[in-house]
């Protein structure tokens, strides 16, 4: 059976930063007669290029990509909205026979857009409420108080994101039931195809440490600068993110660039243990090695994957 003799269907490419999502992403695409649709919140902001390594137009390799360059940095991010835009492009895609190819290391992006999930509403006094006592108190206590009511919902939020550890807790307080409560089982509204690209700790932790060099060669500190420029400090979803965070306090006098440098490198590898532990918990996810002796034959197992019948 070859990929042209198929209905097409939803392929997520997913896993931790630095495992080579995006250009597998890519090479499906280009295989399938799909087009890639970005799952990474980041790279929603318009002019966050270098810190979240997104692809130029020429290693899209003239694959169109979509829901990259939407947002204003001072935007804050919405998971409901992003689900909005994403099903928007997706019933589009499989409306006029393309495969969309979903590329991402957002965890909760990637379950809005293709899993039956349903936000829970807000309420302006709770919300304003908890973001006073965050402004009072930081981020840190806030995400104890988290810990105690829901732990796994700790394990999966970085301490220092005030805003989501405050979304985690408003919809506590309205709901009466853990955050993670309120995600259903592994339930998906589309025919969806997950691949998970592995790399090994070690190697992982090496690339990392590599691309963020690559990113303060290729001018991080001063995509920054203009970025501060537009808003950037003010925004309270893009300014969070790695990379951006630790230049700005740089900027600030917070500590020096090569400081900045070091934390983005720790970060980053912080993170990426959070990403691949929250999809570890998707058993529909399957796996494949992104290591790089298996770096040639990634593509080929990934396309073999998609061309026999699998249980989404």
């Amino acid at each position: 059976m070859t990929s042209a003799a198929l209905a097409p269907r939803v392929i997520a490419v997913v896993g931790p930063t630095a495992a080579g999502k995006s250009d597998l992403g890519v090479f499906l695409a280009q295989q399938l007669g799909g087009e890639v649709v970005n799952a990474d919140s980041m790279q929603l902001y318009r002019g966050m290029d270098i810190g979240t390594a997104k692809l130029t137009p020429e290693e899209r390799g003239g694959v169109p990509h979509h829901l990259l360059d939407v947002w204003d940095v001072t935007v804050t991010a919405s998971v409901a909205e992003y689900q909005r835009l994403a099903r928007a492009r997706i019933d589009a895609l499989l409306a006029e026979g393309r495969w969309p190819v979903l590329v991402g290391g957002s965890g909760l992006y990637v379950r809005g857009a293709v899993d039956n999930l349903e936000f829970p509403g807000t309420d302006p006094e709770v919300r304003a409420r908890l973001e006073g006592e965050l402004a009072r108190h930081g981020s840190g206590a806030l995400h104890a108080r988290l810990a105690a009511a829901d732990p796994e919902a700790a394990r999966a939020i970085l301490p220092g994101n005030g805003r989501r550890v405050v979304r985690a807790l408003e919809v506590i307080e309205i709901t009466g039931k853990p955050f993670t409560a309120n995600l259903p089982g592994h339930e998906s509204v589309y025919d969806t195809v997950q691949i998970g690209v592995d790399v090994a700790r070690p190697e992982l932790d090496e690339r990392i440490a590599h691309r963020v060099d690559r990113m303060w060669e290729a001018g991080l500190v001063d995509e920054v600068r203009a970025l501060e420029a537009r808003g950037l400090r003010e925004g309270r979803t893009a300014s969070r993110a790695l990379g951006y965070q630790q230049v700005l306090a740089a900027l600030a006098g917070g500590c020096t660039l090569q400081e900045a440098r070091d934390e983005t490198v720790r970060a980053t590898k912080r993170f990426a243990r959070r990403q691949d532990s929250w999809f570890r918990r998707d058993p529909r996810v399957h796996w494949l090695s992104g290591a790089a002796a298996d770096r040639r034959e990634l593509p080929k197992s990934a396309l073999a994957l998609i061309e026999r019948p699998v249980t989404a």
